[in-house]
């Protein structure tokens, strides 16, 4: 058979091209048969010139075409591996939050190495920080290996002036968070490999990979500018009152939107793993507390929507109420008979506990599972914690839970019921992707319109004549409850008067109808010390509450909220409801 024949005669190729290919067979026959075997031989050179050529040219348009027309090309010929691509996070303005620039991996070629006194010097000479120990190994092995990475491109430069043999760079993404630790813990971080493992980081990590590939960003839920006042007034209270711990939160209660969050202690996302791991840990999301007399929102709520209480039912607090083997005391006692209203600006235990008595567990059990309050926040956040509670809904427990005791929820699973309770009724999932206008919010209704109405009026009547006058702002129409949970201690197997959670829980504006658009702000300081200025209290109205109020006269502004004239005192709750009732319609 001949040449051709055995080169193509099984490779089931076209038609058209198997007919040319056996015309020159012919032609070489004819050749032969003729006795011209120069001109045999000259086909033949020609033939296989012709192949070759025909596979040059192709993979050279092939190569052409990747380097014109691929994404190496439109990123300046730099194409970095797909698992590390990740796209930048920016905060719901724009703002950037984290990014991914070129940097390098330095390796080391001993095998190439002229003088390794003069690459040892070289090297530490521009990297004082370099493990010594790892380069000696490098230098003294028989192979090339990585030796550091995420060198900027001025390092890189200032070593390859040197000249050094065996030594040599690769191209690398390496993730970066120019704002340091600002919003470290809901941004989260990413391993040097790519993969997002906290925060926003790690709850869109396929999204953020996608956007990489399309040219994207991923915008968050958070406004640096809110997020930086928060900050600021968090780290001032820490400062103060040198707590063992403190969370800030910000949200637009219609939408859920996480519009600021803040964590203390800090850590730098550029370098996790120098950070500890309490310091890493976002106690908004992943820790829970029992959150004291801030639960007595709910239970007013309840008891103002299951039609067990009106603002005006009466309620004994003259005498500690003795339930079962328990007997309950007021913190502060007005040792009086106190309506609804009473009960909330006193922050009685009294008062709240004989509620919630006539609500019943199963109807509390009800609205508390309703409240989000006995599972984990539903956010993004693969932080949100479960929370601890009741394992049955007995008297002792519904009593102990209406003011916040015997139950430890996440500050952002309060956050979240403290939305529906004030929103108009509705629960809404917590969100840390911003949420584009007119977009459709996922909720359900937990109670009604009025009962969120009648709430707004009496958290705003708490702080012009209750526990929490220390965070009003002159025309803002403020809201809020304090809150004091004392912690359980296994050394005493008790609660310890002198290990507390204060907190502060606001909204604002209170004014307007469900509608109207409103932000919710809590401010918690794990275990605060008492100073001169608190008069050595160290309760959720002295601790928490100025920071919350700084915080909404420093945030307004920029969520739109403008200061008003005649805002006031708080008016009679069911004039308050009828007046916003109409601002609805």
């Amino acid at each position: 058979m001949s040449f051709i024949s055995q080169t193509f005669g099984r490779t089931g190729l076209p038609r058209w091209l198997i007919e040319r290919i056996w015309g020159l067979e012919h032609a070489f026959e004819r050749a032969r048969a003729s006795g011209r075997v120069e001109d045999d031989t000259r086909l033949r050179i020609f033939f296989v010139l012709a192949l070759f050529s025909l596979f040059f040219i192709t993979l050279a348009v092939g190569a052409t075409r990747a380097v014109m027309f691929s994404d190496a090309a439109r990123n300046a010929g730099i194409s970095p591996p797909l698992g590390s691509s990740r796209a930048d996070l920016v905060d719901r303005n724009g703002k950037m939050l984290a990014a991914n620039l070129l940097h390098y991996g330095l390796y080391i070629d001993p095998r190439e190495i002229w003088d390794q006194a003069e690459t040892r010097r070289g090297l530490i000479g521009v990297l004082p920080g370099l493990d010594a120990e790892r380069l000696e190994r490098a230098l003294r092995g028989n192979r090339r290996v990585f030796l550091v990475g995420a060198l900027n491109p001025s390092d890189r430069n200032r070593i390859h002036e040197l000249g050094l043999p065996g030594v040599s760079f690769e191209p690398e993404q390496h993730r970066v968070y120019p704002l340091g630790t600002t919003a470290a813990h809901i941004i989260g971080f990413s391993d040097s490999g790519g993969e997002g493992l906290a925060g926003a980081e790690a709850a869109f990590d396929q999204e953020i990979r996608s956007a990489a590939m399309n040219g994207g960003t991923v915008p968050l839920s958070i406004d640096l500018r809110v997020q930086g006042a928060l900050e600021d007034e968090i780290y001032k209270a820490v400062a103060e009152f040198t707590p063992k711990s403190a969370v800030g939160i910000v949200t637009d209660i219609q939408t859920g939107e996480i519009l600021g969050m803040s964590s203390w202690p800090v850590f730098d996302p550029n370098k996790p793993g120098k950070s500890s791991d309490y310091s890493r840990t976002n106690r908004a999301a992943a820790s829970v507390f029992e959150m004291g007399s801030t639960f007595k929102a709910f239970t007013v709520a309840i008891g103002l929507d299951s039609g067990v209480a009106t603002p005006e039912t009466t309620f004994d607090a003259r005498f500690p109420y003795k339930l079962g083997y328990r007997t309950i005391h007021d913190y502060h006692a007005a040792r009086a008979i106190l309506n609804l209203v009473e009960v909330f600006q006193h922050s009685s235990n009294i008062g709240t506990a004989k509620l919630a008595e006539a609500v019943g567990p199963s109807r509390m059990g009800e609205y508390f599972n309703g409240l989000g309050l006995t599972t984990p926040a539903k956010v993004e956040l693969i932080e949100s914690a479960r929370p601890l509670t009741p394992k049955v809904w007995n008297d002792d427990a519904v009593a102990s839970t209406s003011f916040g005791h015997g139950i430890n929820v996440s500050p952002l699973a309060l956050s979240r019921a403290y939305g529906a309770v004030l929103n108009g009724g509705r629960l809404v999932p917590m969100t840390i992707r911003k949420v584009e206008p007119g977009a459709k919010i996922e909720s359900s209704r937990v109670m009604s319109e009025r009962t969120s109405l009648q709430m707004l009026s009496i958290m705003r009547a708490n702080v012009t004549g209750g526990s929490g006058k220390s965070a009003n702002v002159p025309g803002l129409s403020v809201g809020g409850k304090t809150g004091t949970g004392e912690k359980y201690d296994p050394a005493i197997r008790a609660y310890n008067q002198n290990r507390q959670v204060s907190s502060f829980a606001a909204v604002f504006p209170t004014t307007g109808g469900v509608d109207t658009k409103r932000f919710f702000v809590l401010v918690l300081l794990d275990e605060p010390n008492g100073t001169a200025k608190s008069a050595g209290y160290s309760t959720g109205g002295w601790v928490a509450a100025p920071a919350t109020g700084r915080i909404i006269e420093r945030i307004a502004p920029l969520l739109g909220v403008q200061r008003r004239n005649d805002v006031g005192q708080a008016i009679p709750v069911e004039a308050s409801v009828a007046a916003n009732a109409g601002d609805d319609q």
